[in-house]
């Protein structure tokens, strides 16, 4: 099958045959029908975050499953349509057992390993070790993965919609519905209007708050993320991000959901808060990046910073809220979608999104 692999920091993906095992114990294999091009994967592709080589990359996609290996639960079935889920759910340890299945231990696993759960691979090409990303590795024709990595997707759920709603939509929504508490009727500012930004920005409708203030520095986003729910926006460009900010709202927000991972804005974000008020951390950065914030500043005012991986969801509760609302008009993710390249054109893809592109990149295997 052909797969875009990874093979050294900072040059192209090669499109490449490489042999795919068949699933063992537990595990399935899919068909990939749609891959969201996802900024967390240029990370891997420039170094910023390690990872095992060569490595076949992509972590957001939705296909039918093709096979089923021994020892499986059953919960899905040959031509189920299928989800991929970035983050596996072992059911048994701490983390999943206190409903925080984002953080399971097989997480650290799938990590370290660069393979799946039992941290070996299923990929090779002449006898080569070839890795697995996040336990997925979409950017393929075909995938093995975990039973516990993939989630069942309802009629009516294009596959480009259900690839970004299991990584992109559910961490920007999840933020909002889950890391944010109490907001209708208050401020809610989102920091970064990519993908995640602007699947931040629909959630922050969802719950009511009020103003929906959405900061970025490209225009065409901007436009997008108020036809999202964005009831005002800050453009970078026009000045300092923090007095547009608090020129909109006379105290600064009580909430903001920080979408970019950068140092800068990180700090943008605590300046940006009124007193009690908290940082929403979503966006990934290089492993050493670090952000200085005013100490003072954090006790005399109150103000917290606190991480959301994946939305701080538990993905197999919250994505069928959001494939329900998506089917009910409520989330126009429809929105979301930006241009269609085959999978030949990944590095094409990953050139647009470095420049700048408006809606998510979905790669057709």
């Amino acid at each position: 099958m052909r797969a875009a692999v990874l093979r050294e920091i900072g040059a192209p993906l090669t499109l490449e045959e490489v042999e795919l095992d068949e699933p063992k114990a537990g595990e399935i294999r899919v068909r990939i029908e749609a891959a969201g091009v996802c900024h967390s994967d240029l990370h891997y592709m420039t170094g910023d975050l390690p990872a095992l080589r060569p490595l076949v990359v992509g972590h957001e996609g939705a296909g039918v499953v093709e096979a089923v290996g021994p020892r499986t639960s059953g919960r899905v079935s040959v031509g189920d349509r299928v989800a991929l889920l970035w983050r596996p759910r072992c059911g048994e340890c701490e983390a999943c057992l206190v409903g925080n299945p984002v953080l399971c231990r097989f997480g650290r696993v799938l990590a370290t390993t660069n393979g799946l759960m039992d941290g070996t691979t299923r990929l090779h090409r002449d006898g080569e070790r070839i890795h697995h990303l996040m336990g997925v590795s979409c950017f393929a024709e075909k995938v093995v993965v975990s039973e516990t990595s993939v989630l069942g997707v309802p009629d009516g759920v294009p596959a480009e919609i259900a690839a970004i709603s299991a990584c992109a939509v559910i961490t920007g929504v999840g933020a909002a519905l889950n890391a944010v508490s109490r907001a209708a009727g208050q401020p809610l500012a989102v920091l970064g209007a990519g993908g995640v930004g602007l699947a931040a920005v629909m959630g922050a409708a969802l719950t009511g708050a009020h103003p929906v203030i959405a900061i970025d520095l490209d225009p065409a986003k901007l436009e997008l993320a108020q036809r999202l729910g964005a009831t005002h926006v800050v453009d970078v460009r026009a000045g300092n991000v923090v007095e547009q900010v608090l020129e909109l709202t006379g105290t600064g927000v009580p909430w903001l959901i920080e979408a970019v991972g950068r140092p800068e804005t990180m700090r943008q974000a605590v300046d940006c808060l009124r007193p009690g008020g908290t940082v929403v951390a979503i966006g990934l950065s290089s492993v050493d990046a670090t952000v200085a914030v005013p100490i003072n500043d954090v006790v005399q005012r109150q103000k917290r910073v606190v991480g959301s991986l994946y939305g701080s969801t538990n993905p197999r509760v919250d994505l069928p809220r959001i494939f329900a609302l998506y089917l009910g008009g409520r989330l126009p993710l429809d929105e979301l979608i930006g241009d269609h390249r085959p999978l030949a054109e990944v590095n094409e893809a990953y050139a647009d999104l470095r420049s700048g592109g408006v809606g998510r990149m979905i790669l057709r295997p």
